[in-house]
């Protein structure tokens, strides 16, 4: 048989590869002017950026179309 397909796009992707390949692919700089949040802005590190979108949904779920906007 074969394995079932996944719709979920992030599908085995952790939120943490995520920020690492914005960061990767725009700096902290432009990722900061794509999505307007602190933790992108305000001297920004992955842990600190992971701790709030961990806790803000909203804020979560644009970093996570704007991951896949850029795929």
């Amino acid at each position: 048989m074969n394995e079932p397909q996944h719709k979920d796009p992030l599908h085995g992707i952790t939120l943490q590869q995520i920020v690492n390949r914005l960061v990767e692919h725009y700096g902290w700089d432009e990722l900061g002017q794509q999505i307007e949040i602190n933790c992108f802005n305000s001297n920004p590190s992955v842990n600190s950026s992971l701790k709030f979108l961990r806790k803000t949904p909203w804020a979560r779920k644009k970093v996570e179309d704007l991951y896949l906007a850029t795929k």
